[in-house]
């Protein structure tokens, strides 16, 4: 019973299109847990590990990695954490980099890497088949860029039908992309930077939402350079909450279609990411944090 309580408390339950895997909508980003620089194993393995059993006991069963992180650690910590892993976890993993020596990101997009990267995290994550794999459209150095992604979806389909991927979903795309990928196969996720101050996709998450597909933003907080705002600040001191419970909470008001995967390394950051299910914002504090995407565009031009 406790666990169902624990589940109720994750933002409600979201399905995959066409599929049978239903997640809850605060689910868990594994980037962080390899090295400085998403580089090499992390400091505090044991820390890494009490943080994955930690998300599972509390209801977490959407954990989102690659291979690429670490490069390799990230999965082999998911792996020594939770394997056999609970029938009702979704591993959501990406492909599309590498990561060589000099520890730089680049793009891996041939058939053979991207072969070779389901056979990677096949290896590390100790599973016979992927349960959802994004293709991350490498893009701009901000954000996505156009340009056709249709090899590339061809390719992981065709690893679909030998079995080794369940479903594809995509990462940093416009829009045309997504639309070029649908004519191919089935897409069951959208991943791209999307936050409080970063709203370029509005359009394209109501659009997802229309078709029951669901957006799932990567930088919530703001990444590399965190959010900060002296709205969001003053409506955390209001609600007696962090201003990044509050951006949280935001982003799962925004749209149903919305899961969130905030990462963390810290057993009481993740608790504080999880009670983020609990906290209501009404209308007149929704559109206090409304603006302040007004105001991150302003400054843009």
């Amino acid at each position: 019973m406790q666990k169902t309580m624990n589940e109720a408390k994750l933002g409600g339950q979201f399905t995959f299109p066409g599929t049978s895997l239903m997640v809850q909508r605060i689910g868990y980003g594994a980037m962080q847990l390899a090295g400085p620089g998403v580089w090499g194993p992390p400091k505090d393995p044991d820390g890494a590990i009490a943080v994955l059993r930690e998300a599972i006991a509390a209801g977490v069963n959407h954990i989102d990695t690659a291979d690429f992180y670490g490069p390799h650690v990230t999965n082999q910590i998911i792996r020594e954490a939770l394997h056999p892993y609970p029938s009702e976890l979704v591993i959501v993993t990406k492909l599309g980099a590498r990561r060589p020596p000099d520890k730089s990101w680049q793009p891996a997009i041939s058939p053979q890497d991207l072969t070779a990267g389901v056979q990677d995290n096949l290896r590390n994550l100790g599973l016979d088949a992927l349960d959802i794999v994004n293709y991350r459209a490498m893009g701009a150095i901000h954000g996505p860029a156009e340009g056709s992604i249709a090899e590339q979806v061809t390719v992981l389909a065709d690893l679909q039908r030998k079995g080794l991927i369940r479903h594809i979903g995509l990462s940093n795309v416009t829009a045309a992309q997504v639309a070029e990928a649908q004519a191919i196969t089935d897409i069951v996720c959208v991943q791209n930077n999307y936050n409080l101050a970063q709203r370029h996709d509005d359009a394209l998450i109501d659009d997802l939402a229309r078709q029951g597909i669901p957006y799932v933003p990567f930088f919530p907080l703001g990444g590399f350079t965190p959010l900060q705002s002296s709205t969001l600040s003053d409506v955390a001191d209001r609600l007696g909450a962090t201003p990044m419970q509050v951006a949280l909470a935001w982003l799962l008001h925004r749209s149903p279609n919305i899961l969130l995967i905030p990462g963390t390394s810290s057993v009481a950051h993740l608790r504080e990411n999880l009670a983020v299910g609990q906290l209501t914002l009404s209308p007149q504090l929704l559109a206090e944090l409304d603006g302040i995407a007004a105001a991150a565009m302003g400054t843009e031009h």
